[in-house]
């Protein structure tokens, strides 16, 4: 296990600012999520902390060294890629052992290091097949079992769930969680999926135009966004926005209820026209406007709306957020 400090991070191409003075700290053993929206510089962070790119400014500091200047296999890193890298004409054995016969470490040496490691990712016995020859889980499993087997200080992850289908990737997001809590290795994730964000990180640093908005629990980045890039990024459906008295008010889609439902509460009254309805079985989304603003709600209560209905919604004061339409910055009371 190691920490990981990052210290006035800077990386430009040919003028353009990919990562912008970035501060952020990775305690040992946690796992923190990089979560941002396509070029918002989160990959070429992890690349940065990889050695794969030199930083234009700023220190990365591992364990307590500075590794501006080291290779990526003196890092004490391993990374996991996103189309897991597998070679197709080796075994699962093959693949896992590779790192190891590279540095040229006896047979036997590497058949327990491989079996340990393989054991840990219940792919035991997987080994003597080829890549073609198991699903996209296993393969993402036999990709981390091959950064594992270096022991790495840092483990470093690139959105390495994406290319599974919605139902294994919840599994495989399940698996990794329990498996990262169980080695205990610092972690860097990537991912532009809030779900898997929410569900793996520790903590999550949002990402926008190369620079950290906000880090956070996942509770704390939903329910206390410092900014409205945050508050409305995260979030499915996203954030309500609509200004008031100069001021933006934000709202979650679950904290807009029919106002029959809060008869006694400190609400703010609002009449929304619907304009489409989603049932969802468990749920329903309301689509519609307040005002000039176009609002969400997410409830679970069987009105009978249709498209041109007006009704009255309402929302608890303690579930307002307001924001500076100039600077996009959360007010504070």
């Amino acid at each position: 296990m190691a920490n990981v400090h990052l210290a006035g991070i800077k990386k430009h191409f040919d003028g353009v600012k990919a990562v912008d003075g970035i501060d952020l700290e990775i305690g040992d053993g946690e796992f923190l999520v990089l979560l941002g929206p396509s070029g918002s510089g989160k990959t070429t962070l992890m690349r940065l902390v990889a050695g794969l790119e030199k930083p234009t400014g700023g220190q990365i500091i591992i364990d307590g060294q500075t590794v501006n200047d080291l290779p990526p296999r003196d890092r004490g890193i391993a990374m996991v890629f996103q189309s897991y890298a597998l070679y197709p004409h080796k075994t699962v054995f093959g693949n896992i052992s590779f790192p190891l016969t590279v540095e040229g470490m006896p047979r036997e040496d590497i058949r327990k290091k491989v079996e340990w490691a393989a054991g840990l990712l219940g792919i035991g016995h997987l080994l003597d097949r080829l890549p073609s020859r198991i699903s996209g889980g296993e393969r993402q499993r036999v990709a981390i079992a091959r950064a594992l087997v270096r022991r790495p200080k840092v483990l470093l992850m690139d959105e390495p769930l994406s290319n599974l289908d919605a139902k294994v990737r919840h599994t495989a997001r399940e698996e990794l969680k329990l498996f990262q809590r169980e080695i205990n290795v610092t972690t860097i994730y990537v991912t532009h999926d809030q779900a898997e964000a929410m569900g793996l990180g520790d903590r999550i640093a949002v990402m926008h135009e190369g620079t950290v908005r906000q880090v956070g629990s996942p509770y704390s980045i939903y329910n206390d966004p410092q900014n409205m890039f945050v508050a409305g990024f995260v979030g499915i459906p996203p954030m309500n926005f609509m200004e008031q008295d100069g001021v933006i008010l934000g709202f979650r889609p679950e904290a807009l209820l029919p106002a029959e439902a809060l008869p006694d509460k400190d609400c703010m009254r609002l009449k929304l026209l619907v304009e489409r309805v989603e049932d969802l079985g468990s749920h329903r989304l309301v689509y519609g406007t307040i005002g000039k603003a176009k609002v969400i709600a997410n409830h679970s209560f069987r009105l009978n709306l249709k498209e041109g209905d007006e009704h009255e919604f309402a929302v608890c004061s303690q579930e307002l957020r307001r924001f500076d339409p100039k600077t996009g910055e959360r007010i504070r009371p």
